[in-house]
Formats: structure tokens, C-alpha cells, sequence
């Protein structure tokens, strides 16, 4: 059952949880998800019943069952590898599907566009060829006849930032902006012709820019919203501390180690209210244009990780107040904990209670 299925006959929501390229790159001892099977399991423990994954479509458009050698994205967060790796999508792809759908995990697919050695990220030149090479994925799950097994299939994630979309440039002051209308345009036709071939499945793009101001923008041809919602972009939080995303410089740490949990333990009513505000702005999005919300990435802090003097206690607090919010709106079908609910975050992770608190919250029925 899709997402707008399930929504649409007011079943619970899912308690979903994003392992993005992780489930794949991250194989090494120790990494996480080395033994998909404890991974799993220990997601079906913490009451989670959904799961969103890069698929790396651009890759198996290429060449399915090849071995890539994957570019880091950085080396200062805990997702993916923070080195060069080597993967092969295909079969691995089909066997982490097959072995959600024995434990009754939905999946839902999405791409960051991986980088690779040979730069097959950036030859996607069109609207049409992003809807293609999506297509070829999908003609391979059907083949393995576990297509009933997607929730939904997220294009891109974050479009149109760079870093995960370099192919997509409109010239334009604003290109990274969801809304303009190149990029209206572009999600329009990849999607259309997508429909085409799978018109009972669900397509989105997932966003992360310009959320505030959705009013009067066409989302008609999106199935599903999928908004990544933080306390630290509702408000100033990032600006305050100087935070800038550093990827392959350990300054940015320094900073949250620093500077993060005191300034939110210094007014902590006034971040909490940001993040509430933004929750009730998206739920206004989804009563205006009537699709229901998914969102696999919030909803304190973007970056975070186990380190020296970086407590998990704070950021707890804010994710658990962001999905009590969210489920009391009754506009998601899909919430996620944080974006940190993954084996390789241990002290987010190991407490099982918390996890399952919150996910029965989630899961509770409309």
C-alpha cells in the first residue's frame, strides 16, 4: 500500500527512519549495517515500520550489477563512508528490500546522487533521463516482484541543491530554490513520464529550502510533500553559532561542541517554539494542498554525531517535541524520530525505550 493509499483510508501513520546511502556504504566492521539482518531487527525492536534508502539509480542505470568505486561527501559526518568505498547496488538492492518485506518494513526510495570515480552523477542532462534512469530501478524491483513493497520514490533528495542535484543548474539567482520554475518544470516531466509507466505509485521530491513560503506554488504533481524540518532552520540557531556546514573540516564540530547546547539550554522555550511554528507551517501546506506530509529528516539539529563533550540529551528533547507535534496534527503519514535513528549514531540508537515511545506515538490510530 502507498503512502497516499494508506493516508487517504486514515491508517496510522508509519514510523519511519531514513538509512539513506548507510545501508550500503557503511559495511565495514563496526559501521552499522555490516549485518543487515540485526539492522533490521533492531528497527522492528524500536517499533519503526519503514525505512527511506538511496537506491542509487544513476548507478544501476548504468550498469546494474557493476562495482563502483563511491567519492565521499564528507568525512566530518556519520552518514555514508567518510572514505572512498566500493559497492555493487545490484544484487544488494533486491536482497534489503526482500528482507524488509519479511519483517513488514515498507521502503521508500530516494538518491542523493552518490559520486563515483567515473562522474555518472552529473550525466543526468534532462527531465527525461532523471525520470528514466528511475524508471530502469523500478523495472528491477518488479522483476523481483517486490514492487508492493515501495511506499513511495522520492526523485531526488533536497532538490535542487547542489550537492545532491549538480546536474540541474537553471543560470538563475535562487537556482537552489524548489520553486522556481525551472525546476517546477523539471520535477513536472521526470515525474510525468514516470506515471506513465507506474501510475498507482507514488513520486515526490524531497525539499529542505524555501519552506516557509509555499503559498501559491504549484505542487499538483506531487503525490506526497516530503519537507526535512529543524529547529535550526525555523529559526537563527546555525547563524548564531557560526555553523556553515563544514564538510571536510572539523571546525564546524567545534563549534556545536562549543556553542550548541547552551544556546539552546539559554532560551530553550523560544527554539522550541520555532520549531513548533514551522511544524504548524508545513501542516497549513498540507491542509491547502491536500497531500499528505512524509518527513525522514528532523527535527532539532541537521548535524550531529557521537563526540567528545556532544550530549544526545538535548537533541532528544527536540526530536521527541517535533514528532508529539507533528502527530497531533494528523497531516503525516510518515514521521520519522530524527535523522540520526541508525545503528552507526550509538547514543542515539542504544536507547530502545526512547525509540519506542516515540514511535507508538507515531503509530497510534488516527
Amino acid at each position: 500500500m502507498t503512502i497516499t493509499q494508506s493516508f487517504e483510508l486514515k491508517k496510522p501513520a508509519k514510523a519511519i527512519t531514513m538509512w539513506d546511502f548507510s545501508w550500503l556504504e557503511r559495511r565495514w566492521s563496526g559501521a552499522g549495517y555490516e549485518d543487515w539482518d540485526d539492522a533490521l531487527d533492531g528497527l522492528v525492536e524500536r517499533g519503526y515500520d519503514a525505512v527511506r534508502i538511496d537506491a542509487y539509480p544513476h548507478l544501476l542505470a548504468a550498469d546494474a550489477e557493476n562495482e563502483w568505486e563511491l567519492i565521499p561527501c564528507w568525512n566530518q559526518q556519520d552518514w555514508g563512508s567518510p572514505a572512498k568505498c566500493r559497492v555493487r547496488v545490484m544484487p544488494a538492492l533486491i536482497e534489503f528490500i526482500g528482507k524488509c518485506a519479511q519483517r513488514g518494513i515498507g521502503v521508500a526510495l530516494s538518491t542523493w546522487f552518490r559520486e563515483d570515480a567515473t562522474g555518472q552523477r552529473f550525466l543526468v542532462p534532462t527531465a527525461r533521463r532523471h525520470g528514466e534512469i528511475w524508471r530502469r530501478t523500478l523495472e528491477l524491483i518488479e522483476r523481483a516482484g517486490l514492487l508492493d513493497n515501495i511506499l513511495y520514490v522520492d526523485l531526488c533528495n533536497e532538490w535542487p541543491l547542489k550537492v545532491w542535484a549538480p546536474f540541474f543548474n537553471n543560470g538563475k539567482a535562487g537556482e537552489e530554490i524548489w520553486s522556481a520554475e525551472a525546476s517546477t518544470a523539471w520535477m513536472r516531466e521526470s515525474i510525468a513520464l514516470l506515471k506513465e509507466a507506474y501510475p498507482r505509485m507514488d513520486f515526490c521530491f524531497s525539499f529542505t529550502t524555501d519552506l516557509e513560503n509555499w503559498q501559491g506554488k504549484d505542487v499538483s504533481f506531487l503525490d506526497l510533500l516530503e519537507p526535512h524540518i529543524w529547529m535550526v532552520q525555523a529559526g537563527d540557531f546555525y547563524e548564531r553559532i557560526d555553523y556553515k556546514y563544514e564538510r571536510f573540516d572539523p571546525v564546524g564540530y567545534e563549534k556545536l561542541v562549543r556553542m550548541a547546547e547552551p544556546l539552546y539550554r539559554s532560551d530553550e522555550e523560544h527554539w522550541r517554539q520555532a520549531l513548533c511554528k514551522g511544524i504548524g507551517n508545513i501542516a497549513e501546506w498540507s491542509r491547502a494542498s491536500g497531500k499528505p506530509l512524509v518527513t525522514t529528516e528532523c527535527w532539532g539539529i541537521v548535524d550531529y554525531k557521537d563526540w567528545p563533550m556532544l550530549d544526545w540529551g538535548w537533541v532528544k528533547e527536540l526530536c521527541a517535541l517535533g514528532v508529539e507535534s507533528a502527530a497531533a496534527t494528523n497531516s503525516w503519514a510518515a514521521i520519522a524520530s530524527s535523522n540520526f535513528c541508525g545503528p552507526q549514531f550509538v547514543g542515539m540508537w542504544r536507547d530502545v525505550a526512547w525509540h519506542q515511545r516515540l514511535t507508538k506515538i507515531i503509530r497510534q490510530p488516527v
